[in-house]
């Protein structure tokens, strides 16, 4: 009767080896997998965040309305909109979720930061006497932007659509396009180019309009 054979010490030994090479390409494999899925629910994320951003700004300036939040000391001109390039600010009803409701002062702002620039984000009740102070401070909507920029467009005199400009020197009435204009840092995080129309860009100011601003002589 012939004794079984076992394994030599070399073909365990060499066993061993392969099997830790399998597992191990089994967790890189499963490592890569949770990785690139972390990479698409970040990217997701970040997207959707872009989305609403987008969608909160451009609801805002469609229901810009025409109310003074403040008034030229020297003319008693009022302001209902301006835009600087960096900085937006109209009047507009806020959302119940995020305020009293009620036309809030609203203030959108490129902010330079340590990671660029960011878009900061802030409201105050408008009064009779003018707007109120800021209940918080401004929230940051977008962080991480490379280059950025606020712009209005109107017709020119022959009712044709005028030049995009960074600068609104007509503070009483409503341009007829506002646009943002932004990249990112990070290449993979796509802002599509917001175009906003004023809905009541033709309204007229409203008839107290030449009431100052308490504090205003």
């Amino acid at each position: 009767m012939k004794r079984a054979r076992g394994f030599s010490l070399v073909e365990v030994m060499l066993a061993t080896a392969l099997l830790a090479t399998g597992i191990a390409l089994a967790f890189a494999t499963f490592a890569n997998a949770a990785k690139a899925t972390g990479r698409a629910e970040e990217m997701a994320q970040r997207n959707e965040r872009l989305r609403a951003v987008q969608s909160f700004l451009r609801r805002q300036v469609e229901g810009a309305l025409p109310l003074p939040f403040e008034f030229v000391d020297a003319t008693g001109e009022a302001t209902v909109f301006e835009c600087d390039g960096r900085t937006l600010r109209l009047v507009a009803s806020m959302p119940g979720y995020l305020s009293r409701g009620g036309p809030h002062l609203q203030t959108f702002e490129l902010v330079r930061g340590e990671s660029g620039l960011r878009l900061e984000f802030s409201h105050q009740l408008l009064t009779p006497d003018g707007p109120l102070e800021a209940e918080r401070e401004p929230e940051v909507l977008l962080d991480g932007i490379a280059e950025a920029g606020f712009e209005v467009r109107t017709l020119d005199d022959n009712g044709k659509p005028g030049p995009w400009t960074d600068d609104w020197p007509t503070q009483d009435q409503f341009p007829r396009l506002v646009r943002l204009k932004l990249r990112m840092r990070d290449p993979h995080a796509q802002w599509p180019e917001l175009v906003a129309a004023p809905r009541l860009a033709q309204a007229p100011l409203p008839s107290n309009v030449g009431v100052p601003i308490q504090g205003d002589q």
